[in-house]
């Protein structure tokens, strides 16, 4: 598919794994990309062997048929080659649509002759049964919304303030890059897959009665990124909107969120106690779009936005993501890669001395080696301040690996 943009990041990722036996698994958000990305794997599997290729996407009504275990094995035999020489490459988009998918992946996998390629929008999909009978036998690679540097390539796009606010706004689904980046036409698409996510992902997989309060809550959520969140709390301001709900269930219809993709717990450290708080955490959108598709896009929710994107930025570039108190300071992020920790502070603009000292402050009272940063949306940056350096948002997109 010549098309296809490739994303250099995820497929040198896969690359070292094609033709092992381990299962590769894709997980993400509808529409951030997977299909694409399988594809791609698909062509150059295509352009350098002579294997079989078994292609299943459960979003082509072609497959609509194939609804359980026993009926994908079925598939996958009649379409098998029967020759023990050339191997079978098995590509299953979106196999969470497949009841106990698990008993014929795990079948196949032990075969010599089979090469495993499945994708999930449900984060569930590597949890208890499949991860316990697969043990030591998948990769998992997260795939995620464009980063910023992607939605430059998409879109054709020079680094500039206008591309940034455009990326900020509009965020990084890839499909829009068919689309005009308007309000209109973005955000009406982006509105369409929320809704696609939350009714087949969240209302109709886990029968969702109270659809009300799910809309309450993702707009809550929405609001309130990067605060630091827990069930009591939310449960109590619903109760001030006359929405009347369980702690449980608040907890339940979070997690419901968090599986679909839709939002991303962040847990809290105490970094001098080294040991992680079991409540309060905070909770961002995997794509920004999204989350100003729902509820708008405002001057006064940018230092959100921006820390959203900073979050984003980290993830998709394979750091593990907490977020930190110091004795009561709060540190936006602890970002750990290769055993390397880098501590960031995130603000809109350093604009006064109180909020350079408070940005500042919060990380100089850390005492450890590690790197530590401020990010902010200014297009000068500061000098560094006892090694603690100052980055601008668009020179940490564009850079921070």
């Amino acid at each position: 598919m010549k098309d296809l943009i490739i994303r250099p990041q995820y497929f040198s990722r896969v690359k070292p794994f094609i033709n092992t036996s381990l299962i590769k698994v894709f997980i993400g958000q509808r529409r951030v990309g997977k299909s694409c990305l399988m594809k791609q794997i698909r062509d150059d599997i295509q352009m350098n062997s002579d294997g079989n290729i078994i292609y299943i996407d459960k979003e082509d009504e072609e497959f609509n048929y194939i609804k359980t275990s026993l009926e994908l094995s079925n598939y996958i035999n009649v379409n098998s080659s029967k020759n023990k020489e050339i191997k079978n490459y098995i590509f299953i988009d979106e196999i969470q649509e497949i009841v106990d998918f698990e008993n014929s992946i795990r079948s196949f996998a032990a075969k010599p002759n089979y090469d495993i390629y499945i994708s999930g929008s449900n984060s569930e999909i590597l949890s208890g049964e499949l991860a316990g009978r697969l043990s030591g036998r998948y990769i998992e690679i997260s795939v995620y919304s464009l980063d910023y540097n992607e939605f430059l390539i998409f879109h054709k796009l020079s680094s500039d303030n206008d591309s940034l606010n455009k990326f900020l706004k509009y965020g990084g689904l890839p499909f829009l890059k068919h689309l005009p980046l308007e309000d209109d036409p973005a955000y009406e698409y982006l509105k369409n897959i929320f809704t696609s996510i939350l009714y087949r992902d969240v209302i109709s997989r886990y029968s969702i009665r109270n659809v009300n309060f799910l809309d309450r809550l993702v707009h809550f959520t929405a609001e309130n990124i990067g605060s630091i969140l827990n069930a009591k709390k939310i449960s109590d301001y619903l109760k001030s909107q006359k929405t009347n709900i369980s702690v449980n269930s608040v907890l339940d219809y979070l997690s419901y969120l968090v599986n679909c993709q839709i939002i991303i717990p962040v847990k809290r450290i105490d970094i001098k106690g080294k040991r992680t708080f079991e409540i309060g955490e905070k909770y961002y959108f995997q794509d920004l779009g999204i989350r100003n598709a729902i509820n708008g896009y405002r001057a006064g929710d940018i230092g959100k936005i921006i820390e959203n994107a900073v979050f984003n930025h980290l993830i998709s570039h394979g750091y593990t993501v907490l977020t930190g108190d110091w004795q009561t300071k709060e540190i936006d992020f602890i970002a750990t890669k290769n055993n390397e920790k880098t501590y960031i502070q995130v603000a809109y603009l350093l604009n006064d001395q109180s909020t350079i000292d408070r940005e500042f402050g919060n990380l100089q009272n850390i005492q450890d080696n590690f790197p530590k940063l401020v990010v902010s949306m200014d297009a000068q940056t500061l000098n560094s301040i006892n090694g603690i350096e100052h980055w601008s948002l668009i020179n940490f997109l564009q850079n921070f690996k």
